[in-house]
């Protein structure tokens, strides 16, 4: 796909990693929520074999597709962003070269969603849960995050964490 700039597969591997192990965190929510629902899981593997030297297939973008599926379909908050975690876990490998805003989600809003779980459970937990993300980033990573246009302020608590996460993290590099 032509872009406005160069994603190479090893990039899109570290993205991938970086949402994989985000999505992890927290996936054993959705299935503590919804047992019999394997479609997160199987999103997140598909972006794990993908991570591990596997070519980008239609597996990350079905399974991607059906994790957010169920996240619509999950009964709480915490149960739908785990959800929806893993399916962008699985979407990570198609990344797009656009100097777009809004594909900066696909870097950051997993790692903004645990930090929205956290503070379902403990008020104000959400800044140690930023404070991680911003450790796991590599220099990789935010040299591939650089390269987007800054993510604009949130209407939603998930997108505002975003927001937060994305200044944090373009300071940090």
């Amino acid at each position: 796909m032509a872009g406005d700039f160069e994603l190479t597969t090893d990039e899109l591997r570290v993205v991938a990693r970086y949402v994989a192990e985000t999505a992890a965190e927290v996936l054993p929510l959705f299935e503590a929520a919804c047992p019999d629902d394997p479609r997160p899981r199987l999103a997140l593997d598909a972006a794990w074999e993908f991570v591990g030297g596997a070519r980008r297939t239609k597996l990350q973008r079905v399974t991607s597709l059906d994790a957010h599926r169920a996240a619509k379909e999950a009964p709480s908050e915490a149960a739908r962003l785990a959800a929806r975690s893993a399916g962008d876990a699985a979407s990570a490998a198609y990344l797009h070269p656009l100097a777009d805003a809004a594909q900066v989600g696909h870097i950051l809003r997993a790692a903004a969603s645990v930090a929205r779980i956290a503070e379902l459970s403990e008020p104000g937990a959400a800044v140690a849960s930023l404070d991680r993300a911003v450790e796991r980033a590599s220099p990789l990573l935010l040299d591939v995050l650089a390269r987007y246009p800054v993510v604009p302020a949130g209407k939603n608590r998930v997108a505002e964490l975003m927001n937060v996460l994305d200044s944090r993290l373009r300071a940090s590099g």
